[in-house]
């Protein structure tokens, strides 16, 4: 009630009128509900945290519903013009199939739920600035509009957003597979990212001689209590159940401390791990970020167009343009260095006897194939970088 009562008058205080705060109070009710009823009860250490925790990540939404509406005196606070005709406008940015009307508490913005901070967040703003994506995120503000698209985008804790996506108006998610498994809710997985890949393990104190299987009826500390029980309802004997406590962070230090027997925690270099005197003694599931998305999204079109860019700029990280010249008594050796994604590219020069040649190489062999076509005898060997790229991904 104390952590309820702090998150709505805080977003009270920035501004957010009474609907708001209803939205507030019903996503955290519904989240809460979901999440820790049941089987986990209403109570225990970490419950006002994760009150106060979900009022906060309701609040970004509840900004995503008038901020997503643009208004003709610039709502969007970056100072781009706005083009109207009639009640619909346009970005002068934007595509004109992307021009939208705003009609009542239509929401014509297509909500991007992405990570507020963290590493993860870090990757994933290059990796929308890659694929096009325009955006200005003011300070401590947790919602930012495009330029470019018709998109708001919503920073929220990364544990949060399947359920956003998934019971919620959230349209597009990027989270770890983890956090979706966690989350138990529908969505649809439209990509693997290829970042944030880690482990979610089983750990025990090293040389204990603990596997799973051991540690199954026993003391596990996580901050996975939904996977971590299906996980261990597997090993269980009748009668004797895995008594699972959820705590938010600092989850190595639990055994140490005598909280628990074993544990259920992200492993991603294990030095955390090893620190803690702990090793790892199963893989309970691999993760890496994807991007995700609700079922019934109001906008399929714009969530394919996201999806091309993305995987189009995760392309271009992978190949570089190689391009050289080379003698024509060469021109097979060379090819067979270069073969391309299809075929490499080659033009005659004024010189008859050379041509030029230019092909995809993998971005990770591309100093051996420079190596190897100056050992055939290719001149003025360049290496190109890609911004982005659409090769049918």
């Amino acid at each position: 009630g104390v952590a309820r009562e702090t998150g709505l008058k805080s977003l009270a205080a920035r501004g957010f009128g009474s609907a708001a705060l209803g939205m507030a109070t019903q996503s955290l009710a519904r989240l809460l509900s979901r999440r820790w009823g049941g089987q986990w009860g209403g109570s225990g250490p970490w419950f006002p945290r994760a009150a106060a925790g979900a009022v906060a990540s309701a609040g970004a939404l509840c900004a995503a519903g008038p901020a997503a509406r643009c208004s003709r005196d610039d709502g969007h606070g970056h100072g781009h013009v706005h083009q109207h005709s009639g009640d619909g406008h346009a970005h002068s940015s934007m595509p004109d199939k992307f021009s939208h009307e705003h009609v009542g508490t239509d929401r014509s913005h297509l909500v991007f739920g992405v990570p507020k901070k963290g590493r993860l967040y870090e990757q994933i703003k290059k990796m929308l600035e890659g694929a096009g994506i325009d955006y200005t995120r003011k300070e401590r503000i947790d919602i930012a509009h495009c330029n470019n698209l018709p998109i708001s985008i919503v920073f929220l804790p990364a544990k949060d957003i399947a359920t956003y996506v998934g019971e919620g108006d959230v349209d597009l998610g990027i989270t770890g597979e983890d956090c979706v498994a966690e989350s138990d809710v529908s969505v649809k997985v439209l990509m693997a990212l290829g970042i944030g890949k880690c482990n979610l393990s089983v750990q025990a104190p090293k040389d204990s001689g603990l596997n799973a299987a051991s540690l199954a009826g026993k003391r596990i500390v996580t901050s996975f209590p939904v996977i971590t029980q299906k996980y261990f309802a597997e090993l269980e004997k009748p009668g004797n159940p895995t008594h699972i406590k959820c705590i938010s962070g600092s989850v190595e230090a639990a055994c140490g401390l005598g909280l628990a027997d074993g544990i259920v925690d992200l492993v991603e270099t294990g030095t955390t791990m090893r620190a803690a005197g702990l090793e790892e003694v199963s893989v309970v599931m691999k993760s890496q970020a994807v991007l995700i998305m609700n079922p019934h999204s109001k906008h399929p079109e714009l969530c394919e167009v996201i999806r091309r860019r993305l995987a189009g700029y995760l392309t271009a990280q992978r190949w570089v343009m190689v391009s050289y010249n080379v003698h024509r008594d060469h021109l097979k050796k060379a090819e067979s260095i270069t073969p391309g994604k299809r075929s490499p590219s080659v033009q005659p020069l004024e010189d008859k006897n050379w041509v030029a040649v230019a092909a995809l190489v993998p971005k990770s062999e591309a100093a051996s194939i420079m190596d190897e076509l100056e050992n055939v005898g290719a001149k003025d060997i360049l290496l190109t970088s890609l911004l982005s790229s659409r090769m049918g991904d």
